[in-house]
């Protein structure tokens, strides 16, 4: 799946048309060493040490095939196309009127990939849903729907919403079988549940059972497929961007399908894709520069994995940034987890961490030379990091992570970085 959004297409055959790409440039490593003294440290035995492996394979991205990749969607042919398409969308949204219409655009949008654009319509129109009292509960498919999309966004909306749909005792109507995009509405909607909600753990077990008698019968294909989809993993525990490439295809495939919205998630899935793209060339520049591949050849080799994640974590284009520090601190720590449990001796990691613990540069000179490329690799990534939040946010983290967290663990230290950076990209976007 990696290969697929990352290389094997312009997403579908289409009129060549994207935006152009910002790119983010990081500053040079920075050294920002504390200045501690250098404990002295007890010498490693020159005895014959018997390593160990855990038989890694060799990555399958090669250098040369990450740095081909094209840059073939941009341009302000592309960039005035997917502003004027956006302006017909927001237009959409504006003449909505019935709220079920209103659900299944913003369902839509989601699902294509390109509800981050219209984030404060879609605010607007969920508070409008979510304050009208006087909403209907007879269509089971609406219900489930309005329920999916209040909660994921947020909303306190109970679970007896799905009262009207259950008999006497609390089983849900066995006639609700015969409507399968109820179904599978509810179904979806249930992986929304909080701890001990019956009413939706109910739901789930009982969708479940009759959207699978529905695929053994059905005789529509792309409707079978649509649920099998579902039941193989629910919407709201899939990889958006892997869902989005997905779903543009089933889109276009749909009867009634909207011509305006399909054009639209094509280019901006194709623009995304490409910046991307940029921000992967460079990870694997910085990657093959620090040498941690090739010289540590114990360790798996997973840049591209590592990398994959972050857009899992945060996929919209303006977090480039982020995606290639969350990368970097993946890929240090993926090497450091293999020196802790498959290579290192327990005085060398004794070393390792005491080194990390002290942050003093000088601390590589007790260590072996395997682990001093590692801890130069750590020491100047993390620096630049530090720099970075320096540079932009007047707070130097390094001295308020030593405080933070013991080092016990050298592995918590890293985490702690991850959380800043996070923490850092909700305050943009809350202020």
């Amino acid at each position: 799946m990696a290969l697929q959004l990352f290389a094997l297409y312009p997403i579908c055959s289409f009129t060549k048309l994207p935006p152009r790409t910002r790119i983010f440039r990081l500053p040079k490593a920075t050294s920002f060493s504390s200045p501690l003294n250098c404990l002295v440290c007890p010498k490693l035995d020159q005895k014959t040490i018997v390593r160990r492996s855990a038989n890694y394979q060799p990555p399958i991205w090669d250098f040369d095939f990450v740095q081909s990749l094209k840059r073939e969607y941009e341009g302000e042919v592309y960039t005035n196309r997917i502003s004027k398409l956006k302006e017909e969308v927001r237009l959409m949204l504006k003449q909505a009127v019935d709220p079920l219409d209103q659900l299944q655009l913003i369902d839509t949008l989601q699902r294509l990939g390109l509800a981050y654009h219209f984030e404060d319509e879609i605010k607007s129109i969920l508070m409008s849903i979510y304050s009208d009292n006087n909403a209907r509960r007879e269509d089971l498919y609406a219900t489930a729907l309005e329920f999916r999309l209040l909660r994921q966004h947020g909303y306190k909306i109970p679970q007896e919403i799905f009262n009207s749909f259950q008999d006497e005792v609390g089983n849900f109507k066995k006639c609700l079988c015969e409507d399968w995009e109820g179904m599978l509405s509810l179904y979806e909607a249930s992986f929304l549940s909080d701890e001990n909600e019956d009413i939706l753990q109910n739901a789930r077990d009982f969708t479940t059972t009759c959207l699978r008698k529905f695929v053994q019968q059905s005789q529509d294909q792309n409707l079978s497929n649509l649920v099998s989809h579902a039941l193989e993993i629910p919407l709201h525990w899939r990889m958006l961007r892997l869902e989005t490439r997905w779903f543009i295809d089933v889109y276009e495939r749909k009867q009634g399908m909207n011509p305006l919205l399909l054009e639209l998630a094509k280019l901006d899935f194709n623009n995304v894709q490409m910046i991307h793209q940029n921000d992967l060339k460079h990870m694997s520049r910085w990657w093959r520069s620090t040498g941690l591949g090739k010289k540590l050849s114990f360790a798996r080799d997973r840049l591209m994995e590592n990398f994959f994640w972050t857009i899992g974590v945060i996929f919209k284009p303006q977090f480039s940034y982020c995606r290639r520090m969350l990368t970097k601190v993946n890929a240090l720590i993926t090497t450091i987890d293999d020196i802790y449990d498959v290579y290192g001796t327990l005085d060398e990691l004794e070393l390792f961490t005491d080194a990390v613990q002290r942050w003093d540069v000088n601390a590589v000179e007790q260590l072996p030379d395997y682990m001093k490329i590692c801890y130069l690799s750590l020491h100047n990534s993390i620096n630049e990091i530090a720099f970075d939040f320096l540079r932009e946010e007047g707070v130097h983290i390094i001295p308020y992570l030593k405080r933070a967290v013991s080092f016990n663990d050298v592995f918590e230290f890293l985490y702690m970085l991850i959380k800043n950076e996070i923490i850092l990209i909700t305050i943009h976007i809350i202020c």
